[in-house]
Parts: C-alpha cells; structure tokens; sequence
C-alpha cells in the first residue's frame, strides 16, 4: 500500500478544535462503559514473564496495560475470554516495539519528551479531545500515562531511525515529480480514494489466524463507533499510525488490486473486513470518493489569535478572573481588528507554538460543527469573529480570501510526501524482517 500522501487543505485547522471540542472521544462509547471496558481487565502480577526479547522482558501486566488502552479507545469489554483471543496480537505488537526500540538505543537515538507531547496532542486533536483529555482518561481509567507513553516512544523513534537509515534516497528529485504529474494527467477523470488504513502484520503462516481473529476485534469495535484514528494510532504497524492511519487520496493503481476492488465497491464511512496483503492483514476507513484532477471546493485562508488560559474553564458561568482577562483581550481585538494584517501581528504577539496564527488554506465543505462552518462561509472579509471560547482559551479568527478551487489536482508535495512514505515504509517492513531474524525471543505462553 502507498502511505501519507496527506490533504494540505485543513491540516492545521486547529480553530475547528476549538469551536466544537467534546472532553470524551468522538463516536466512542460513553464514558462509564469505556471505564467499565478497562476495569475488567485483570491486573496481572508484574512478575509473570510474556516474553523475553534479547534480554528485555515483556510482563503478562505490560499485556493487560496495552489492553486496557484498546478497551479504552474502543469500549471493548476485556474480560479474561477477550484478553486471551487478543494477546497473540497484543504480544506480538509489544515484541515489535521492543525490537525497535533497541535498535533506536544501539543507534544512539532519543526522542525527547516535547516530541512526545505534541504526538500526544495530534492524537487528541484528531479524535476531538481537550489538550490534557487523554492522559486524564487513562488516569481514570486506571490505566498508566507510562503505557501509552512508551508506545509513543517507539513510534518516534523508529521513524527518525528509518529517515536516518533512508538517507539520500528520501531526496526526492524534480525529475522524479514531473514524472508523477505526467502519469497523474493521464489519469484525469479516473476515481480516487481517501482512505485509512490499519495494518497488522503477518510474519509466520502460524500467526496468521491469531491476527485475524484480532483485526475481526477490532473491526467489530469499529462499526460499532469507536473512533478510526485513536484504534490506528494504537494498532496500525506502519509508519501512519501516529497520523490516525491516514493514507490520503490514493488511485487504484497505487494499491494492493483487493484493496482497489474493495474501495470501489464501498459507501464512504465504510470500514472494510479484514484483507489479506502480503505483510499481513488490512482494515480499510473509506473516507472519501472523487474524479482525479476534478474536486471542487470552496477554500478559505484565516489568521487567528488565542488568548490561552492558566487553568481550564470547567464552570462557565464561573471563570477565573484570569479567563475573564483573556475574554477582555479577545473582546479588545474584536474592537480594533480590521484585517488579517492586524489579526497575523497579534496572534504573532499572544499565540503559543501550537496554535498557529496561519493554519494554511481550509477546504471549507470539510468544517466541523457545522454552525462553525456556517460562519466560515457568511462572515465579511476581513472582519474578526465573536470570542469562540474552549475548554483551554479564546480564539479569535479572520477570514482572508474566500475562493472556489479545484483541489483535485496533485501539488508537487503530495507528491513529495507520498513518494517518501513508500520509501520509508518498504525499508521498515524488510528492517523488522531482519530484526525479527535475528533477534532472541522466548516466549512464555504460561508465563512463570
């Protein structure tokens, strides 16, 4: 499968977040089943061995944490008969990280802790979380910030691994680009899918029947609302797990032909059976239909301004004199604003990192809650919105062009973007092969 050709239009569309945040995840199940889902999970004794890889050992309680995330994320009850038919894959998923992660030590490579913390907030933005919500779920779900953290970790550190190891061959060449947008005009008019993609590998014929029963679990958690990012991010074994498994806009000819024929066939919103590819099993998200070199959309540009505050607004006919001072301020910008000019030097003045004043061109069909979006739509040019008020601040936000444009055609860096992802995920797929070759691992179906 071809990975991250990413859609430039809303990709930093942080402003959505803020207009229609939930605490809980999106189409999760509500939030006393996911904590009954993790209380069922029986707490194994930190001393029972799973596994022991070159030396590290894999705990039967490292198992039941990683299961107790899955049934956050998916509402799974996890009792004893779920655990059993899921910790084949489970397992094989924390023998994978661990074969990473000493390879990322034997390589001198560290992951600082902020990496760590802006995954952590792409996944909670991508799922409609508050900054915070998820290390709170886990908390109290019972479930350690440390299990999700190490997971994190591995991820990071085998894809700044894997860029090392590419070198040169990630320099990708005019020539190279030009060659893309010569096939990609030829193929004007055919379809195009937006899809995502959770991949469980298959390495032994003997495990082939452990990891469907697993991508069966997952898919039935699936259907039944639980949220495709969060269960990518969590599962997927590929280089896109941290992006939510987003693939992007793919043609058939870039995928595996059962993959091609199935998103053919499927409503968008579908989620797929399991696909056997070689490497193992897919489960495909399909996200969206179109004709190549023809999307049109009405794209916006915005500036905005967020006025943070020191602790988080639980009460809001009760704020803190600190959140009625950011009030104030946003109100004051409302007052002297009249462009994106003025809006870009004030958020240049008050935004932190991670709230962008440009969050790059919006395709405003894709706007979420829909009152948002209707405000996108109808509010003048240049004029600043009402204070639009979250959980963690204020945004104020312009509006700076308004425009129908096609957003079919290929820009040189999806282009660059998918060309790269190829390259990167061939070389981890044939790194674990050698990994796995090599490596010592003793597992210990009884634990001792």
């Amino acid at each position: 499968m071809p990975k991250l050709r990413r859609n430039q239009y809303g990709a930093g569309l942080f402003l959505v977040l803020l207009a229609g945040l939930s605490p809980v995840m999106a189409g999760a199940a509500p939030s006393h089943v996911a904590t009954k889902a993790a209380a069922e999970v029986p707490i194994a004794s930190a001393s029972r061995i799973a596994a022991v890889v070159n030396g590290d050992v894999i705990s039967e309680a490292d198992i039941a944490n990683r299961a107790r995330l899955f049934a956050i994320s998916t509402g799974l009850p996890m009792s004893p008969e779920v655990i059993d038919r899921l910790k084949p894959q489970i397992l094989r998923q924390l023998i994978d990280e661990r074969l990473r992660v000493q390879e990322a030590q034997r390589r001198k490579i560290v992951v600082p802790d902020a990496e760590i913390a802006a995954a952590i907030k792409d996944i909670e933005a991508r799922n409609n979380m508050q900054p915070g919500a998820l290390r709170a779920k886990l908390a109290a779900d019972g479930v350690s910030n440390r299990t999700l953290i190490d997971q994190i970790r591995a991820q990071l550190a085998w894809t700044q691994l894997l860029r090392e190891v590419v070198g040169e061959r990630l320099n990708v060449t005019p020539a190279d680009i030009a060659e893309q947008q010569k096939l990609a005009a030829q193929r004007v008019g055919q379809p195009e899918y937006r899809l995502g993609e959770i991949f469980i590998p298959v390495d032994e014929s003997n495990n082939s029947a452990d990891a469907q029963r697993f991508a069966e679990t997952v898919i039935t958690q699936l259907r039944a609302g639980a949220p495709f990012p969060m269960v990518a991010a969590q599962f997927s074994q590929t280089q896109t797990a941290l992006s939510g498994g987003e693939l992007g806009w793919v043609s058939p000819n870039e995928l595996d032909p059962q993959i091609a024929r199935l998103a053919a066939e499927m409503p968008v919103g579908a989620v797929s059976n399991p696909v056997r590819v070689p490497g193992g099993f897919s489960i495909i998200n399909l996200q969206g239909k179109r004709e190549i070199g023809h999307d049109m959309a009405t794209v916006v540009t915005l500036r905005q301004a967020f006025f943070p505050f020191t602790v988080p607004l639980t009460d809001p006919q009760n704020p803190t004199p600190q959140q009625r001072q950011a009030l104030a301020k946003a109100k004051s910008v409302i007052a002297t604003v009249n462009g994106c000019d003025q809006m870009e030097a004030i958020a240049k003045a008050n935004n932190a990192p991670n709230h962008p004043a440009d969050p790059g061109e919006v395709r405003l069909e894709g706007v979420n809650p829909p009152a948002f979006r209707t405000l996108l739509q109808n509010i003048p040019i240049g004029k600043p919105t009402e204070p639009l008020v979250s959980r963690d601040g204020i945004a104020v936000v312009t509006v700076c062009s308004r425009e129908q444009k096609n957003i079919g055609e290929i820009t040189p860096e999806e282009i660059r973007n998918r060309l790269i992802g190829e390259r990167i995920e061939l070389l981890s797929r044939q790194m674990m092969r050698t990994l796995h070759r090599k490596a010592n691992i003793d597992r210990r179906d009884n634990g001792v």
